[in-house]
């Protein structure tokens, strides 16, 4: 299994026969280097989408066209991907889990907004915002999506039981460091976090330092450098 990320909250990962391209933002991303986009997509089977923001969501339709990856994620945003144009599109709800390539994935909840709001003019509500639990080669991933703590992930650590966890945690717009390393501690028993939605910008946290000095003893914290693929 390799986990890579691509910036911001666009994380590459190959498991099982499956290349997933989770919240796919990278035109405009400032984290990510604009000359390497057709080795980061290069491959990709499944395009999994936590929510519909442009963080996240807006270069979906463009990289299932190049690809000939299939999209899923929430009902209601995609019908909206069908409706402008996507032909290989799955939409499935929380409790819901799909195969995608050998890698089971469930959609969990999330607590956050959705829109399309990359297209100017007034935002689009497309469903809820959720996370997802991807099972394979032996490990649990965690993806958080964009959220804050929530009860939820009691029952969804014990269920699940996720070794991976990939946490948003730059603050402002999601649970920062010490919210993420409190749910780590709590609800979770993580051999390895790996935080996301931070760095992007000068708002958000610049290092995972409060993450790492807050996750249980033992919790591994890998601040990730884009394009470096982790190994597990």
């Amino acid at each position: 299994m390799k986990i890579t990320w691509l910036g911001h909250s666009t994380y590459r990962i190959e498991v099982e026969e499956a290349v997933l391209l989770i919240d796919p933002w990278l035109h405009g991303n400032p984290m990510f280097p604009q000359d390497r986009i057709d080795e980061a997509i290069a491959g990709v089977t499944h395009i999994l989408v936590t929510h519909a923001h442009g963080d996240h969501a807006s270069g979906v339709l463009e990289f299932a066209q190049k690809t000939g990856a299939m999209i899923a994620t929430v009902h209601e945003l995609a019908e909206w991907f069908e409706r402008q144009g996507a032909e290989n599109v799955m939409g499935f709800g929380r409790g819901g889990t799909i195969d995608c390539g050998g890698a089971a994935v469930t959609m969990v909840a999330a607590s956050h907004s959705s829109s399309v709001d990359y297209l100017g003019g007034d935002p689009i509500v497309a469903g809820s915002a959720n996370g997802f639990m991807i099972a394979g080669e032996g490990e649990v991933i965690y993806v958080s999506g964009d959220t804050d703590l929530m009860a939820d992930m009691e029952w969804m650590g014990d269920y699940h039981k996720p070794t991976i966890g990939i946490l948003c945690c730059g603050g402002r717009y999601t649970m920062d460091m010490k919210r993420a390393a409190y749910a780590a501690r709590r609800y979770f028993r993580f051999k390895t976090v790996i935080p996301c939605h931070y760095l992007t910008y000068p708002i958000l946290a610049q290092s995972a330092d409060d993450l790492r000095a807050g996750v249980p003893i033992g919790t591994q914290v890998i601040e990730p450098k884009v394009l470096e693929p982790i190994t597990f």
